[in-house]
């Protein structure tokens, strides 16, 4: 289940995510690039993630993933991310963008929208 605002198709929105490790990062944004769910996927730097998972306090490296995409892809989005994620209980959390360059804003709906 997707707890999210409703968007218009051409709301950009900002996905936060993450991978176990860089080869699983890499296969998630080319997937969802090749798939025009994202517009962009940037990888971060491999980072510690500290968190409490059945009632025990968890440390695990991960890759954070921002992933750029419209609000029409959005849904579509976190469904293929949490099919290719590992985990049971992936991080996913909806950021609403409040501007950016009109170009820029239009390309992220321009490759996120089907042909």
């Amino acid at each position: 289940m997707i707890s999210a605002p409703s968007l218009s198709a051409s709301d950009v929105v900002i996905v936060l995510g993450n991978a176990p490790d860089l080869l699983l990062a890499k296969r998630i944004a080319h997937m969802l690039v090749e798939e025009h769910l994202a517009a962009c996927v940037n990888l971060g730097a491999s980072g510690l993630s500290m968190y409490m998972w059945q009632e025990e306090l968890q440390g695990s490296d991960e890759i954070p993933l921002t992933m750029k995409t419209s609000g029409l892809c959005v849904h579509a989005l976190i469904q293929r991310y949490t099919e290719l994620h590992p985990h049971d209980v992936p991080e996913v959390l909806i950021l609403p963008v409040l501007g950016g360059t009109t170009d820029y804003l239009n390309w992220v709906v321009q490759q996120t929208t089907p042909e």
